[in-house]
């Protein structure tokens, strides 16, 4: 067999298309260079490129570098290595109900724009760029659903995110230290002051309760249904996490996965390349009951001390809804001080609660809010930093 050595590279049209769906997936937002170009033009000839699974699977191997790139990779290949239908674009053109209308598929936005001609696409130049950010987008962009958005604007909004900070909400512990408005005498250190004055008491040490933030665990459910959404909620998380060191983050689909650590390191790119590779079962099923199951029984009393606020992210998409999630749920929320249900669901205005898993989830949480733009999340600190709600359950239904 040939070895690389002996092959020159390809040239011709297979080299430009190679080296145009490299471009492709850069603009795409996948990190791909030249060397990366370079290495697929080499291990081309060493498979039948006319099989196009073996094209795929070799192209995969190379420009694919994380676990969250796969999707976008996946509906690049299909848009630029796909033969012409034309009559698949004539049954696009033809206005359907929206009920009939299939979901886009994850990232398909980003992949249509980075594969649209460059005669078609306006790039306006910094100053203009910066002009607009500054006034008519970013008010669009704060309320903008995270699964409509292209590469630019993820990437925008991932570094809005990474400014968010989480203020102190504080939470009274028994613990004392010395306070000058303290309400509890400090005989100790009264006594101590006392020698210095011969015995007299001249100055009264006080000491008053310690006030620390209040605990985060934050479980992310990372199935396909939340694919579009969960790279951005990790980037949230990781910002919070940055602020203030008392998050616990756990990420679930079939199985659960602590993902604490790698949500610590401070680079964001780091953080999250760290949790995807840590993680087995991403994009792929739910079992919210059996997560949660592992969750009450091995973390609950290791990380819900202290008057935990647990925020629940998921859509509630059960395969197996039963009486055995609604017992998980109402353990989970007896054994924390607040349970806050983020549903990117309730971006749709008419959003009803018929799915079996959402409607034996709902009586056990405490706030059920919208999570599927920047707004959401803004309204999300605002909450954690607040006083809880006075009654048991609140659905917030933000029409942003």
């Amino acid at each position: 067999m040939p070895t690389i050595d002996h092959l020159n590279p390809p040239t011709g049209m297979m080299a430009d298309n190679v080296v145009g769906f490299a471009r492709a997936l850069r603009a795409a937002g996948l990190p791909v260079g030249p060397g990366a170009v370079i290495d697929a033009l080499d291990a081309l000839q060493l498979i039948e490129i006319g099989n196009r699974d073996d094209l795929y699977a070799t192209l995969e191997a190379i420009f694919v570098k994380r676990r969250e790139h796969a999707l976008i990779f996946a509906q690049a290949f299909a848009l630029f290595f796909r033969a012409a239908e034309e009559w698949q674009h004539m049954l696009d053109s033809i206005p359907l109900p929206d009920h009939a209308r299939k979901k886009p598929p994850p990232a398909s936005r980003r992949v249509q724009e980075a594969m649209a001609p460059s005669t078609t696409r306006d790039f306006p130049s910094a100053e203009e760029q910066e002009i607009r950010l500054a006034v008519s987008d970013k008010e669009i962009l704060q309320k903008k659903d995270f699964a409509q958005m292209s590469a630019a604007e993820i990437a925008e909004v991932t570094r809005s995110i990474a400014r968010m900070r989480l203020p102190q909400a504080e939470l009274r512990t028994r613990r004392f230290r010395p306070d000058k408005r303290g309400l509890k005498l400090d005989l100790r250190r009264t006594l101590r002051a006392s020698l210095r004055t011969g015995g007299d008491i001249v100055d009264i040490r006080r000491l008053g309760l310690i006030d620390k933030p209040a605990p985060i665990v934050a479980l992310l459910d990372i199935s396909g249904s939340m694919s579009e959404y969960t790279r951005l909620f990790l980037h949230f998380l990781h910002a919070i996490t940055d602020d203030r060191k008392r998050v616990s983050t756990f990420l679930f689909g079939t199985r659960l996965t602590n993902v604490t650590r790698a949500l610590r390191a401070r680079d964001p790119d780091e953080a999250l390349a760290s949790c995807t590779s840590s993680v087995e079962d991403w994009a792929g099923g739910t079992r919210i009951a059996t997560s949660l199951h592992v969750f009450n029984k091995a973390w609950a009393r290791r990380v819900l001390g202290q008057g935990a606020i647990v925020l629940l992210i998921s859509d509630g998409l059960e395969r197996e809804a039963d009486s055995k999630l609604a017992f998980e749920m109402d353990r989970l929320h007896r054994s924390c001080r607040r349970l806050i249900w983020l549903n990117p669901l309730l971006r749709f205005g008419g959003f009803e609660p018929r799915a079996q898993g959402i409607k034996m989830m709902l009586p056990h949480v405490d706030e059920f809010r919208p999570v599927h733009n920047l707004t959401s999340m803004q309204g999300l600190i605002e909450a954690l930093s607040s006083a809880p709600p006075p009654h048991h359950f609140s659905a917030i239904r933000s029409a942003a």
